[in-house]
């Protein structure tokens, strides 16, 4: 580890594996935490705390970084979608298998009925194909479809959304999800710190919407904000960290890192100017659930 690292005194609390839709195995998180030089990272796959133990068993090489285990749950606010990262969880609790297993059987209906249509569009999708091997049904994303669907001649995954996968496209699924604050119940009976992930990353220019949530959000128990993100500006990280002191939340940070899956996006620097300070760790630390 480079002592001169610009990541020295940072960390990544937004991080995902194979064992949801990154690239990664979790056993390799920690040893790219090291190289990156980061104080410390955490696994938060979406719906899922299957890739926790592997992660956990390997960041025994790595001393210096401190590992985090976490969760990423979507989540329904009125109509839209969001999704709420726990971090410090007890990746053992009852409570918190019981809510990921109602979420990966709503998560398995939904891969069903979007490889159906695609079958009826004509692009036959089986769950034995190359880009599902080994995987359990209930872990795929629509990024594994997306990567199913390239050797039917799209020319790259983000082409496969605008055609079939993305919102409003012939092949999506809308989700069937539980309420936010369901999400948050989850994570606090696991012992975990409840934080709302990239809050203006698909509302920008929203900010008496984020404020309106925001508030509403604290009110059901919500601990934390992400305001540091890859594809977040300094203007919405300001936005979000003074939302965060207006409703006492602890304020958060991660890359979002999904390895080769989002080849533009590296762990502790995003797309090159993510830096989260290590200190944010006290502020969420605070907030663990006793």
């Amino acid at each position: 580890m480079n002592e001169e690292n610009p990541l020295n005194n940072c960390i990544d609390l937004h991080t995902h594996s194979t064992a949801s839709d990154g690239s990664n195995a979790p056993g390799e998180i920690p040893r790219i935490a090291f190289e990156q030089g980061l104080a410390a990272v955490a696994l938060t796959d979406h719906d899922t705390v299957g890739g926790i133990p592997e992660f956990l068993a390997a960041g025994e090489k790595y001393p210096l970084v401190e590992l985090i285990p976490g969760v990423e749950l979507a989540a329904l606010y009125g109509s839209r979608e969001l999704h709420i990262v726990g971090l410090f969880i007890d990746h053992e609790s009852e409570a918190l298998s019981d809510y990921l297993a109602r979420q990966r059987e709503m998560r398995f209906r939904r891969n069903e009925e979007i490889r159906a249509r695609l079958n009826i569009l004509g692009y036959p999708t089986n769950w034995g194909d190359e880009a599902f091997a080994d995987r359990d049904p209930s872990t795929v994303g629509r990024p594994h479809f997306a990567k199913h669907l390239l050797k039917f001649g799209f020319t790259d995954t983000r082409q496969v959304f605008d055609r079939l996968l993305g919102h409003s496209r012939p092949a999506y699924v809308p989700r069937k999800l539980p309420v936010a604050k369901e999400a948050i119940e989850a994570i606090h009976a696991s012992g975990g710190v409840a934080v709302w992930a990239h809050p203006v990353y698909r509302e920008r220019n929203e900010s008496a919407w984020l404020r309106r949530v925001a508030k509403h959000l604290a009110h059901a128990g919500l601990d934390g904000i992400e305001g540091y993100y890859s594809m977040f500006s300094p203007v919405e990280t300001a936005l979000v960290t003074e939302i965060a002191g207006i409703n006492n939340l602890a304020v958060s940070g991660g890359s979002d890192y999904h390895g080769e899956n989002s080849p533009d996006i590296s762990m502790g620097s995003g797309m090159g100017g993510l830096r989260v300070p290590a200190e944010l760790l006290n502020g969420l630390k605070a907030k663990k659930v006793r």
